[in-house]
């Protein structure tokens, strides 16, 4: 009996100070940064990050998947979840998402949206509209700019914003991505104006991104430790260096 109680309680310590958190594609970006200005007030607590598509990690946050907190690319799925009493905390917006046009190759970007209609470009890198919020964004500003119905037949649809990066340096002429991905020291080489541009945000509906803390983490403190310093001063700096609009 001792040597199974001592077993479990190794367990235990073995699993203290490790935090579980589900977070959007494209926050992978950030994430580094976060984490290591994180540890320098909680050493501690190691953070384990899952990435993928809102949606998916959402159903995956419902079907029980263990993780206490939750970084979503836009609101729908932070309040499903609180609706649905799995989320512990009303969803905030932690972070606005933007978009960009890129490609690896140099472009007239002055034409703006109109150039993924230009006949030397054949494949368009996009987000999956049904599983990605940035992919729903993305399909939003091609029909105000009304190049969607000339375009569609050329997309290329990625699972998440991040896959779509992936795309459009690898196997597309050029894509809509999160601009947060240019930051990135792998980008540092591709140039604004030159290789991207900014899309006019009044294109599609502001990218809201939500937070929520999670059931499976309501007894460790450090989820919450890991969600204040998100929206604290100096998360939010961090956020805004990549490309995001904070408050």
């Amino acid at each position: 009996m001792k040597n199974i109680l001592l077993i479990l309680l190794m367990a235990v310590s073995l699993q203290a100070g490790e935090i579980n958190i589900a977070v959007a594609a494209n926050v992978s970006y950030v994430m580094d940064e976060l984490k290591v200005k994180f540890a320098k007030s909680n050493p501690d607590t190691k953070v384990r990050v899952t990435l993928g598509s809102s949606g998916k990690l959402a159903a995956q946050i419902n079907n029980g998947a263990p993780y206490g907190l939750f970084m979503s690319a836009n609101m729908k799925y932070p309040r499903s979840l609180y609706l649905d009493k799995i989320a512990i905390t009303k969803p905030l917006v932690y972070a606005q998402g933007t978009l960009a046009l890129f490609s690896k190759k140099k472009r007239d970007l002055s034409k703006g949206m109109a150039l993924l209609e230009d006949n030397d470009i054949g494949k368009i890198a996009v987000a999956n509209a049904k599983t990605a919020p940035y992919g729903k964004a993305t399909l939003e500003a091609m029909k105000k700019s009304k190049v969607y119905e000339t375009v569609k037949s050329k997309l290329v649809y990625a699972e998440s914003i991040t896959q779509t990066l992936f795309y459009a340096v690898t196997a597309a002429d050029i894509g809509i991505i999160s601009k947060s991905s240019l930051y990135s020291n792998a980008m540092n080489s591709y140039k604004e104006n030159v290789h991207w541009m900014s899309i006019d945000s009044r294109l599609y509906t502001p990218i809201k991104q939500g937070i929520v803390l999670l059931k499976h983490g309501e007894d460790n403190t450090e989820y919450g430790d890991f969600y204040d310093f998100v929206l604290s001063e100096q998360g939010q700096k961090i956020f805004k260096k990549y490309g995001y609009i904070t408050k």
